[in-house]
């Protein structure tokens, strides 16, 4: 998992180009179920700033933080004033500030879950929020995510990574949700779905597919082929379905 974690920075560019954006519609929801006035946000794993830049252009001064320098100086292109930058992982992270909001975008499996919500609410404020959300990017065609897996089969099985508790699929509530039920830091867990459908070019959905753990970690040539591969079978326009899975919880009163 740790390879797979520091595999990002050598594409930060790419990131950038073909990793979409997130809607208003999640910031309107961590801010409904917050109640009250966010000011600051810790980041975790911010890479080049995709959720920063939702946070951030709406007034909240956020500290950015991810082990991969290279990602920070693509973020650093992109962000306003109000977002400060810290080259750390969040185990590295020393108590001493709290936020209103600490949050991962398609970041938190990357963690350690030794210590993880103990080290999670000493970075809170009292009554303050945790938000991690994220999901993975599929073409909703049937027949298209079909011939995508029996081209990338025979150097992977799957590309997707595997919940980090084993919560199966079917469970209504999802990791990290199941964590947080959990763990006494933590309270009114709560899980959504935005749902959301993207079309893009079938290039564009191979960068995506670049920028992705699971095909980074391959050998130079392996990458090369299996994407090649990829790419010979998708239509010129692919749509995907890339619903944003959110949960949310507070720090318990007692913490």
């Amino acid at each position: 998992m740790s390879e797979r974690a520091l595999s990002f920075g050598a594409m930060a560019e790419a990131y950038e180009r073909f990793r979409p954006g997130y809607p208003v519609e999640l910031y309107d929801l961590v801010m409904a179920y917050a109640a009250q006035p966010v000011r600051t946000a810790l980041e975790i794993g911010a890479g080049t700033g995709k959720a920063t830049r939702l946070f951030a252009e709406r007034g909240v001064t956020i500290t950015a933080t991810d082990p991969d320098g290279a990602m920070l100086a693509e973020l650093r292109k992109h962000v306003p004033a109000n977002v400060r930058t810290v080259r750390a992982a969040f185990e590295d992270l020393r108590p001493g500030t709290r936020y209103g909001l600490v949050y991962a975008a398609a970041a938190l499996h990357w963690t350690n879950p030794e210590g993880r919500w103990t080290r999670m609410a000493a970075l809170l404020e009292p009554g303050g929020v945790f938000a991690s959300f994220g999901g993975p990017i599929q073409p909703t065609d049937q027949a298209v995510r079909e011939a995508v897996r029996a081209a990338r089969s025979p150097f992977l099985a799957s590309d997707e990574i595997p919940s980090p508790d084993g919560t199966p699929p079917e469970h209504d509530m999802q990791w990290p949700g199941t964590e947080l039920q959990r763990s006494a830091w933590f309270t009114d867990v709560r899980q959504s779905v935005i749902e959301r459908r993207l079309t893009m070019s079938a290039r564009a959905y191979v960068g995506h597919l670049s920028t992705v753990s699971a095909y980074l970690v391959l050998p130079a040539s392996e990458q090369e082929q299996v994407l090649s591969r990829i790419m010979r079978v998708l239509p010129a326009t692919v749509e995907v379905n890339a619903d944003i899975t959110v949960h949310v919880a507070r720090l318990a009163t007692n913490a």
